[in-house]
């Protein structure tokens, strides 16, 4: 059987990691494959940096065009990142009939609905299991494992660099500018973190996994997203307080024939199944309506799991290609069309639980004047904290409140933020679990 020929484009993290773990594991992939995969081409703007991998000079070259122009080439690996020339690539690809693996969760995030027409279209096949989670397997259960099921729910973290600092706030206290700035130094975040911290890098992957659960495009302007720059050791320590621990959360849930989409910084309870997912690791928790709850922990990024994940999709590939399959599944494993975009629905229509942070004056009165406004919007309080005092008299009055509607929460703060007795913004973060 001839080999499976691969280009790679972008010689980064990524493509250096795919490119080792094809060269070190290449018997077992040949035992499971049936045929060699061989790295035919490697494209990238730098081929003279020690990448710690043993790759042949005739394999490298700075033109990206030589890996999509070469007709022995089955399979090209997009792994430069970017929605801009990594989008042009990936569609010549697929015009000269070639398949496609990708890890650009932000390409498909954005541009998600073009590509995987123009992949129907070719009549190529797109993969791109390391778009989420690094190397947990996500994708490949959504689209297979889990296919016979209505997914109800995903609730995940999807954000290593995010949930490191978190963790570091919460088990040592630090503030975040220094969780941050470790974060930074030990490899886990970019300088600045600005895409994992703002909350965009979990949209992205939320907006992949919703596509797929539900068989259509989500538009990602439509998924609510916040971050957690504006988190707080005293948040954190409140939210212990209220045996609770503050993670960022990707959520989706279905809601009679809508899907509810966000992003956003969470309370769950301590014994819930995300509270202890530390440091930079993933989870993703998905309920479907016959197999109940599922999942699936481990690294969310890093050269090593996702380059695992790129070639886990190679070899899929390589194997239907050995196979001589004419067709293949369709990006997102449904047959329907993709006309239409998922049904999101509006963030004011949202119904949760929520916990308020508000500075005060420490005055009489204070918290049944908050309270009354917080009644005029329906909106009821089941736990309160008010204790300490600062310099200038102000003190932290810290509530929990029943299920109350997004929109009345907005309108409650609206008259709430201009008081005389506030002294600072009030923080919000969202409820999860009893």
């Amino acid at each position: 059987m001839k080999p499976v020929n691969v280009g790679i484009i972008g010689f980064g993290t990524v493509g250096a990691g795919t490119a080792e773990v094809l060269l070190q594991n290449r018997e077992i992939i040949r035992n499971r494959v049936g045929t060699d995969i061989v790295i035919r081409r490697i494209a990238d703007l730098d081929v003279t940096s020690d990448r710690g991998v043993a790759i042949e000079p005739s394999v490298l070259t700075r033109d990206a065009e030589e890996v999509i122009r070469d007709p022995e080439i089955h399979i090209v690996a997009e792994l430069m990142g970017g929605t801009g020339r990594a989008r042009e690539l990936i569609l010549a690809a697929m015009e000269r009939g070639k398949h496609v693996v990708t890890a650009n969760k932000a390409l498909l995030a954005e541009h998600g609905k073009e590509i995987y027409e123009a992949a129907e279209r070719h009549g190529v096949d797109l993969a791109f299991e390391a778009s989420v989670g690094g190397g947990i397997p996500i994708i490949g259960s959504l689209r297979g494992g889990l296919s016979a099921n209505r997914v109800t729910a995903i609730m995940g973290i999807l954000n290593g660099t995010s949930n490191y600092i978190l963790t570091r706030m919460t088990e040592k206290g630090q503030p975040y500018d220094q969780a941050v700035q470790e974060a930074i130094e030990l490899g886990y975040a970019d300088d600045p973190p600005t895409l994992d911290v703002d909350g965009t890098d979990a949209a992205h992957k939320l907006a992949i996994l919703i596509s797929i659960s539900f068989g259509a495009p989500a538009a990602l302007g439509r998924i609510h997203r916040e971050g957690i720059d504006r988190i707080t050791p005293e948040d954190i320590r409140f939210a212990n307080e209220f045996g609770r621990r503050i993670k960022l959360l990707a959520i989706a849930r279905h809601r009679n024939g809508r899907v509810e989409a966000r992003v956003h910084p969470a309370m769950i309870p301590t014994d819930h199944i995300l509270a202890n997912v530390n440091g930079p690791y993933n989870a993703i928790y998905v309920e479907g309506d016959f197999v109940g709850p599922n999942l699936y922990y481990g690294l969310g990024a890093g050269r090593r799991p996702t380059g695992s994940a790129v070639a886990s999709d190679i070899i899929y590939l390589a194997r239907e290609i050995r196979q001589g399959m004419k067709n293949f599944m369709p990006p997102l494993a449904h047959a329907r069309p993709l006309e239409t975009e998922v049904d999101i629905q509006p963030m004011d229509e949202l119904r949760c639980s929520y916990y308020f942070r508000f500075s005060a004056l420490d005055r009489p009165g204070v918290l049944s004047r908050i309270s009354g406004i917080l009644g005029e919007h329906d909106i009821s309080l089941s736990s309160v904290i008010q204790k300490g005092r600062d310099v200038n008299g102000s003190v932290p009055v810290v509530t929990l409140t029943h299920e109350a509607l997004e929109r009345d929460v907005v309108r409650a703060l609206a008259r709430l933020e201009p008081l005389d007795i506030l002294t600072h913004p009030t923080m919000v973060i969202r409820v999860e679990g009893a």
